[in-house]
C-alpha cells in the first residue's frame, strides 16, 4: 500500500508552483495598489457605509461591454493601464477576495488596496473607505499570509521583485481647499501630509516593499469641480498645493533610496504631466479640457455623475469623465509617460526600467 502525502506538504508544493509560475510572465510577478478613487477597482463596492461608490452606470460605460465595477471613470483607470504595461492582470480588490479563497495563490497575483475617498492622511473620510494607514494595515495581513506560507525568504524576493503603485494625495488637498476656519498654513497642512506618508512608506519597506511606482497629485485646481467654484478658471492655491505636496513626496523618495540601498523607484510628476495636456489639448487629441463628461449643471461639475447623468459621445475627446477623476484617455496618457517617459516628467528611472531591475 503506498504511503500518503501530508496534506500540508502537499499545500507547501502547490504554493512553490504558484509562486515560481508567476515569474514566468516577466520580471514583474506582482503589482500591489495603493490609493485613492483614482486606482479603486471596486474596494469600496464592499464597504456598505460608504456611499464613495460608482457601482453604477454611466460609470464603466466603455469598460469591457458596459460594466460599471466600482472604478470611477468610464472605462479602465491607470492600476488597470499600468498593470497591462507591465504584463499582469489587473490587481483585484483586497475587499472581494473572500475567506474561501486560495489566498496565498490570490495574495502572490497581486491585491489592490485603493479606495475611493482615501487620503494620506488617516482622517481624510475616514469611515467612508478604506484609509492608508487600512491599506498598509491590510498589506501587512498579506504580507503575513505569504510568509507563513512560503517561508520568510521566498516571500521577501517575492515582494522584493514586485511592484508598488501608489496614487494618493488627492483628497487631502480638496479637503483642505473646503476648510474655511481652524486651517494650518500650507506649508503645515503639507508637511503633516508627508509625515503621516513617510511614517507608511517605512512600514511597508519593513515589510518588503522594494520597488515603488509613485504618482504624484495633479493640478487638481484645474479639475471642473474646482473651475465651477472660481469662474471656470483654476484653482490656484490647489494647484500650488499638489506642487509643494508632489516635491515633498519626491524628496522623501530620494531620502529613503539614499538611506535604502536596494530601494528603487519611478517618480511621476502628473502636475506638470496634466498642465501640459490643459495647454495644448490637441496635441494629445483632446477637445475639452474645462468641462466633465459625465454630470450636471456649469462645467456638468455642479452635480456628480449619477444614474440619471447624461455623458459625452466621444470620451476620448474629454481630459475629465466627471468633477473629479479622469477620462480613461487622460489615464492611457500618463500610463505610457510613466512607463516609458523620462525627466522631467518621469525620474530617475521610468517603470519599464523600474521593472527591469
Amino acid at each position: 500500500m503506498a504511503s500518503s502525502v501530508p496534506c500540508y506538504v502537499i499545500s507547501v508544493v502547490l504554493c512553490f508552483i504558484v509562486f515560481f509560475h508567476g515569474y514566468a510572465h516577466g520580471t514583474v510577478p506582482a503589482m500591489y495598489v495603493f490609493g485613492d478613487s483614482l486606482a479603486d477597482v471596486g474596494n469600496n463596492d464592499y464597504l456598505p457605509l460608504s456611499v464613495l461608490k460608482a457601482n453604477f452606470l454611466p460609470n464603466g460605460v466603455d469598460y469591457n461591454g458596459g460594466q460599471a465595477t466600482g472604478r470611477f471613470s468610464n472605462g479602465k483607470n491607470s492600476a488597470d493601464l499600468l498593470a497591462e504595461k507591465l504584463g499582469l492582470p489587473t490587481s483585484p480588490p483586497y475587499l472581494n477576495i473572500s475567506s474561501d479563497t486560495n489566498k496565498t495563490k490570490a495574495f502572490l497575483n497581486g491585491v489592490s488596496f485603493a479606495s475611493g475617498g482615501a487620503g494620506v492622511l488617516d482622517s481624510t473620510n475616514k469611515g467612508q473607505c478604506l484609509t492608508f494607514p487600512d491599506q498598509v494595515d491590510d498589506f501587512s495581513t498579506v504580507q503575513k499570509t505569504l510568509v507563513d506560507a512560503l517561508g520568510s525568504d521566498a516571500a521577501m524576493d517575492h515582494l522584493s521583485k514586485s511592484i508598488f503603485c501608489f496614487i494618493i494625495g488627492s483628497n487631502d488637498i480638496l479637503d483642505y481647499t473646503r476648510e474655511i476656519v481652524f486651517k494650518p498654513t500650507p506649508q503645515d497642512f503639507v508637511n503633516s501630509m508627508l509625515s503621516s506618508l513617510k511614517d507608511q512608506l517605512q512600514r511597508l519597506y519593513t515589510l518588503g516593499t522594494r520597488k515603488v511606482v509613485f504618482v504624484g497629485t495633479g493640478p487638481i485646481g484645474c479639475c471642473p469641480s474646482q473651475r465651477t467654484q472660481n469662474s471656470t478658471n483654476c484653482d490656484a492655491q490647489a494647484n500650488q498645493l499638489s506642487v509643494m505636496y508632489n516635491k515633498g513626496a519626491s524628496n522623501l523618495l530620494h531620502d529613503m533610496k539614499s538611506n535604502y540601498s536596494d530601494l528603487s523607484y519611478s517618480f511621476l510628476d502628473a502636475s506638470s504631466a496634466l498642465l501640459q495636456y490643459l495647454r495644448y489639448p490637441a496635441k494629445y487629441g483632446f477637445t475639452e479640457v474645462k468641462a466633465a463628461c459625465c454630470g450636471h449643471g456649469n462645467l456638468n461639475a455642479n452635480i456628480p455623475c449619477l444614474p440619471n447623468s447624461s455623458y459625452c459621445n466621444n470620451r476620448k475627446s474629454h481630459m475629465f469623465w466627471d468633477l473629479f477623476h479622469p477620462t480613461e484617455a487622460t489615464d492611457r496618457l500618463l500610463t505610457t509617460t510613466i512607463f516609458d517617459g523620462a525627466a522631467p516628467l518621469v525620474y530617475p528611472i521610468n517603470v519599464k526600467q523600474l521593472s527591469n531591475l
